[in-house]
């Protein structure tokens, strides 16, 4: 009785986040992500009763109809709901909580050869995005949302929105979080934005001593001009990055 109630939970979950999910029928024949997890609980039982090569295999029979690619090892929690499922792969250490969503192409990856926790712990009512990659043993906080093609390399605390690569966050708690400071955003973007402020304030330190008017040095005054037009086509550049 109790394998026909998991169905029905799973089947609901389905029904209740998929507006495309019509009927009972159609989401049992047409939703691979269903019978991704489903694949994985019985290999999931296998692995854990030390069967490991028929666990292994029964995942890759799974992952030839389903597309998704889940190791037997990891855990899955209840209510797991992976949209449109292709290029899905959920690593061996990986932990999933309840009531999850995952579009296609999402990475629960890890980061190294190490043994031990190496896939990342998802919490209760984690949505992530479409080619979101999630790596290493980090956590996603309860109720957060990975952005579509966002690369996570750190925790995201509970409650928050994090997008871009490598991951920030943009939402936590409902309120948007603004950054100033481009050395909160670890990227290569925001190391060239660093060193345009830092040239931009060197040429403003340089133009803030100009010439009066009754010292006209040719020489000079084309310096100056010079570093006017630097100083403002890297404050247009300024400008741009920081509205990325």
């Amino acid at each position: 009785m109790a394998l026909f109630e998991r169905i029905r939970e799973d089947v609901d979950s389905v029904v209740e986040r998929d507006p495309a999910a019509r009927s009972w029928l159609e989401v049992l024949l047409c939703y691979p992500g269903l019978w991704a997890v489903w694949f994985h609980r019985v290999s999931n039982v296998l692995w854990r009763h030390k069967l490991r090569l028929a666990a292994r295999f029964l995942s890759q029979i799974g992952r030839f109809f389903t597309g998704v690619d889940i190791h037997p090892g990891a855990l899955l929690g209840r209510r797991l709901f992976i949209d449109h499922a292709t290029g899905v792969v959920i690593g061996e250490t990986a932990i999933v909580g309840s009531d999850v969503t995952m579009y296609q192409g999402v990475t629960l990856g890890g980061t190294g050869k190490g043994h031990g926790k190496r896939h990342p712990t998802v919490c209760d009512g984690v949505f992530i995005g479409n080619n979101a990659n999630v790596l290493g043993n980090i956590t996603i906080g309860e109720n957060s949302r990975v952005g579509a093609g966002s690369v996570v390399l750190s925790d995201v605390p509970p409650n928050s929105t994090v997008v871009g690569v490598p991951a920030h966050i943009v939402y936590r708690n409902g309120q948007r979080v603004l950054i100033t400071d481009p050395h909160d955003v670890k990227d290569p973007l925001s190391d060239a934005l660093i060193a345009l402020s830092a040239r931009v304030e060197e040429l403003e330190l340089r133009l803030g001593g100009e010439a009066s008017p009754a010292t006209p040095f040719a020489a000079e005054e084309a310096e100056r001009e010079a570093y006017r037009e630097e100083l403002e086509l890297l404050q247009h550049y300024v400008s741009m990055g920081e509205g990325i």
